[in-house]
This record gives structure tokens, C-alpha cells and sequence, in this order.
């Protein structure tokens, strides 16, 4: 799965402004466009889609900007992909579709693999908040690589599971 840039600029972006926003005051999107790099316009163009999808608000005049339009632990990162329509999937079909992505309508052999993958990385953008993201609390075990013991590399050691006992011919 590839998440374009629209998806990661919003998030990118709503992060940033929950980290600039802690006071209440409006953020201005030429701020975060040089905090972050990413083009005004461009900013923009994401913003108005975040607005539409309820994720911000704008205050208008001198020292207007935007804001975040609940808590920074209220926004799911799912939310945020999903408000600029980034869709969330691993297959080239559409989700749900009894239709596959071959040129006959038919679906790929690993068609419930990707479309699985996909689910689990809706699920898991679904239970990250800003304030995760904000807090530095998103690393679980990816959080292993930068750990001294690991070499990069290397296999990362499985504790091997029990098997279930042979069942009986009968």
C-alpha cells in the first residue's frame, strides 16, 4: 500500500497544528507550511478539504487561522486521511466490490490478503489519536529497530509458539 502525499501532508499538517494550538489561538497555514515544508497552496487545497470533513475550523481576520475542531485525543489519523479522500486499501479494487482488478472483472489470488492488509491499517490509523502522534506514543514495536541489541538486518527473534498435539487417526 502507498499513501500518497495528500494523506501524509494532512497528517503531517493536523499535527503540527495540534502542537502550535495548545493556547486556542488560530494557526496560520503560511506557519505551517514553512514548519513542514510542504507548498501554501498545496496546504490549502488539504485545509479546505479538512474543513469540509469537519476536522478544522477557520477564523477569519487579522490572526485568524485554523483550529482544530475537537480535542487533539478526539482525532482519529484514520479521520484525517479519510477527509481528504485518501482511501485506505492495499488492493487495486473497489472495497467491497464483488469485482476484481483484472482486466476480465476478476479477483487476484491474493485479492483477501491486500484486502485484509488494508483493514488492519485502517484499524490501527483508527486507534491513533493526534495526541498519540503528539505525545510520541505511536512506536509499540516498530520501536524495536533503534533498540542497541537489534542489528538492521538481522532476523527479529520469534519466541517460538507451542504446536497443538497430533489428533488421532481414526
Amino acid at each position: 500500500m502507498k499513501l500518497s502525499t495528500k494523506g501524509r501532508y494532512a497528517v503531517m499538517a493536523m499535527v503540527d497544528l495540534a502542537r502550535q494550538s495548545r493556547e486556542g489561538q488560530p494557526v496560520a497555514l503560511a506557519d505551517i507550511a514553512e514548519r513542514q515544508d510542504i507548498s501554501l497552496s498545496y496546504l490549502e487545497q488539504l485545509f479546505g478539504k479538512l474543513r469540509k470533513g469537519s476536522q478544522v475550523k477557520s477564523v477569519r481576520g487579522p490572526g485568524g487561522g485554523y483550529q482544530l475542531a475537537r480535542a487533539a485525543n478526539e482525532m482519529r489519523i484514520s479521520d484525517i486521511i479519510l477527509a481528504v479522500d485518501e482511501p485506505i486499501k492495499a488492493t487495486r479494487c473497489t472495497p467491497g466490490s464483488p469485482e476484481g482488478c483484472h482486466t476480465d472483472r476478476s479477483r487476484c489470488l491474493t485479492h483477501d490478503l491486500w484486502e485484509e492488509l488494508g483493514n488492519q491499517i485502517y484499524l490501527y490509523l483508527s486507534s491513533v489519536t493526534l495526541e498519540d502522534v503528539i505525545e510520541n506514543r505511536v512506536l509499540g514495536t516498530s520501536g524495536l529497530l533503534g533498540a542497541p541489541e537489534m542489528v538492521i538486518g538481522q532476523p527479529v527473534p520469534v519466541t517460538p509458539q507451542p504446536q497443538p498435539a497430533p489428533v488421532p487417526a481414526e
